[in-house]
């Protein structure tokens, strides 16, 4: 391995994915969820093997069916805005609003959080400028070490949005944070749209 490679390409894909759509992801469903190591595991998950495919894939990533891939990302934000929105409307009591959270924490098992985290993340990284950037950093032959410092900064972000997430909490009502949560995935959902039609 090579440290500088290494450190070059942390360096790279960490600066384009902070303001990316998977950290945004990542926050919402850190806010979503209430459980801040099983939505790190899934997006780490996810992010890790997108990795693997970037690398691996090199240059041959510009063969994957760009269209469908981005419609199906579109498809899977405008259900997470619908089900945001919807979520936002049920009443809320105050007193009971962290005694609610908590009991939806216990009943859903951490590996149907860290599950359905690693599905969203995972489609959502489809096609994206990180995973084109590894995969072009690393058709220069040093591929172990693209690997080791594109999964390293992938999963530094991800944990930044989970912080992220969770601080939200703390400043915003949940039902206004699931109300922006939904703007914000209905965006995301149209930009991909948007995408996919443009091709």
């Amino acid at each position: 391995m090579h440290p500088a490679t290494i450190v070059a390409t942390f360096g790279t894909i960490f600066v384009a994915e902070l303001p990316d759509k998977t950290m945004l992801a990542t926050i919402v469903l850190s806010a979503r969820f209430k459980r801040s190591l099983a939505v790190w595991i899934g997006a780490a998950l996810a992010l890790t093997a997108q990795m693997v495919i970037a690398v691996v894939a090199g240059r041959l990533l510009d063969l994957l069916p760009d269209r469908p891939v981005k419609a199906a990302v579109a498809v899977l934000f405008a259900t997470g805005t619908v089900v945001l929105w919807r979520s936002s409307h049920e009443p809320v009591d105050g007193a009971d609003v962290a005694e609610d959270a908590a009991l939806v924490a216990r009943r859903l098992p951490a590996w149907r959080v860290s599950s359905a985290v690693l599905g969203v993340v995972f489609l959502a990284e489809w096609g994206d400028l990180t995973q084109l950037a590894t995969a072009s950093l690393a058709s220069n032959g040093e591929a172990l070490s693209v690997f080791v410092g594109a999964t390293a900064a992938m999963v530094t972000v991800a944990a930044i949005g989970v912080v992220a997430g969770q601080s939200l909490l703390r400043v915003l009502p949940e039902r206004l944070l699931r109300k922006i949560a939904a703007v914000i995935f209905g965006i995301l959902a149209l930009l991909a749209t948007v995408a996919a039609i443009r091709g």
